[in-house]
């Protein structure tokens, strides 16, 4: 069994390591992965502007140097869910992508064979996901080729 574990660094998905660690330690397992989505499109609360007007230089690299940085924190959750499997004993693999969330995880679960997704049942959108449906339920609607635990 090949399992993928979604991770934003989120309550609930710690709790989504947890399980998969569970399960991995449990199972006859061949492979686990973990997989970090971002979606890098401008956040608009980083700068403001008028409509028309355009960014400087300055202000072009000041946004550049904020969404590297913003890389760099995403990198890292992944790197400390990867510790958490590696404390387990479990052998775990990466996966870091740029995209959008839900169809990144569920292409690369397709792609690559997995028989299972774990995600938490809610992870760092705050409000938003409210009104646009989180990306486990996602998820659970677009993927055909294997199960997903959604874990609360």
């Amino acid at each position: 069994m090949k399992i993928l574990v979604c991770t934003d660094g989120s309550k609930q998905s710690r709790k989504a390591l947890e399980k998969a660690a569970e399960i991995a330690a449990g199972c006859n397992v061949n492979e686990v992965a973990l997989i970090h989505v971002y979606d890098n499109k401008p956040d608009s609360s980083l700068f403001y502007w008028d409509e028309g007007s355009s960014l400087n230089k300055e202000q072009m690299d000041q946004f550049q140097k904020l969404r590297e940085e913003d890389k760099d924190k995403r990198k890292n959750i992944l790197l400390e869910a990867l510790k958490f499997f590696e404390d387990k004993g479990i052998k775990a693999r990466t996966i870091f992508r740029e995209g959008h969330p839900s169809h990144t995880i569920v292409s690369v679960a397709k792609e690559e064979g997995f028989d299972m997704i774990v995600v938490g049942s809610r992870g760092l959108g705050g409000l938003n996901k409210v009104f646009l449906g989180s990306t486990s339920s996602a998820i659970v609607q677009e993927a055909e080729d294997c199960s997903v635990l959604t874990v609360k």
